[in-house]
């Protein structure tokens, strides 16, 4: 199924798209993490330019983190107060992003920008979850029981304006989450992910939160840095194409929603040995994309205005005349898809609790 995307100016084939956010959605839900690293690149191999994959992927982000963020706000497992201080150095983060991806954009040089960020991250991400997959199904097969120690003292815990997170339980000082939420957000801003695989730790290892609040409040910061990418990226370069991303969005929620169930059912050591793997391959491949693959010419039918659907002339012209509206409106789609999707999940997970009930009585 074909389908010329007018912003982008390339041919894709809808069904591709959306089984890879399917699959992505189901890795994503199986090991917990943001699936921005591997979406991204895999739109890049299809012949999306990396300077519209990036903010299309953050609006993707965007939809299954209002998703994921509703459904820990109904457990009641998310700090908001600490989620916040760390959306005001995201914010400050992703300004600073727009301003590095703008200077990039200006001389030419984003796409291999974009490309080389991927290449580096995904190399140190994959080595890294190879090294703890294989630890863990080592420890697994040998019975060790290791004793974590939760939180060490680094300088960041000696920064002034201490306030107090009683979600959380914590006395830190407040420029602890914002410089955190800065790096996350300069990385979102370029890169088009969430933030989670810094985010995560860094709630872990430096602030030291309860594990419970972190998968919900890490969400809860995504949804507010992926909406200030997508707003800026459609207002400065027009990059957004509401198309891809309902079709992103709808297979990467359907997508969290198998992975999750499957993740209840199975051990995700073994897996997230097979999923390390698959980031150093992806990453290797992007390294031959960029360094050795000879440049692939992608014919584009582009020539006047005739030849697009009504649908791909109004999006063009909404984009081009109204620029910040546009953005806001992929913002409320993205919103809307994640909100109906947590909503109908907790009515379906209290429909089972409820006929399981039935049936044991």
């Amino acid at each position: 199924m074909e389908y010329f995307l007018p912003i982008a100016q390339v041919e894709i084939n809808i069904l591709y798209i959306f089984g890879l956010s399917l699959v992505v959605g189901i890795l994503s839900g199986l090991f917990g993490v943001g699936g921005g690293f591997l979406m991204t690149p895999f739109l890049i191999f299809l012949g999306i330019p990396p300077a519209y994959a990036v903010p299309n992927e953050a609006s993707n982000i965007l939809g299954t983190s209002v998703s994921g963020s509703t459904t820990h706000y109904l457990k009641g497992t998310l700090d908001y107060k600490m989620g916040l201080m760390i959306v005001v150095g995201g914010t400050i983060g992703t300004l600073l992003g727009i301003l590095t991806f703008t200077y990039f954009q200006n001389i030419g040089k984003i796409n291999i920008v974009i490309s080389l960020a991927y290449m580096y991250i995904l190399a140190i991400l994959g080595t890294l979850m190879l090294i703890q997959g294989v630890s863990e199904i080592d420890k697994a097969r040998k019975k060790i029981v290791v004793r974590k120690k939760l939180h060490t003292h680094y300088w960041i815990h000696g920064l002034p304006f201490r306030m107090r997170f009683k979600k959380s339980k914590l006395y830190e000082s407040a420029f602890t989450p914002i410089i955190i939420g800065l790096i996350v957000g300069f990385i979102a801003a370029i890169m088009g992910v969430g933030g989670a695989f810094i985010l995560v730790p860094a709630m872990i290892y430096i602030i030291g939160m309860p594990t419970k609040l972190i998968p919900g409040t890490s969400l809860f910061v995504t949804i507010f840095v992926s909406a200030i990418v997508t707003v800026l990226h459609a207002f400065n370069y027009g990059t957004i194409d509401l198309i891809l991303v309902f079709v992103l969005i709808l297979g990467s929620i359907i997508g969290v929603q198998f992975g999750q169930k499957i993740g209840e059912k199975v051990d995700s050591s073994e897996f997230k040995t097979i999923l390390a793997i698959l980031l150093l391959l992806v990453g290797i491949a992007i390294a031959y994309d960029t360094f050795i693959k000879d440049d692939i010419v992608v014919e584009t039918v582009v020539n006047g205005t005739s030849s697009l659907g009504n649908i791909a002339q109004f999006i063009l012209d909404y984009s081009k005349d109204l620029p910040v509206f546009y953005g806001l409106t992929s913002v409320v789609l993205a919103v809307v898809l994640g909100i109906g999707a947590a909503v109908l999940r907790n009515f379906i997970s209290k429909w089972n609790t409820a006929r399981e009930a039935k049936l044991k009585a």
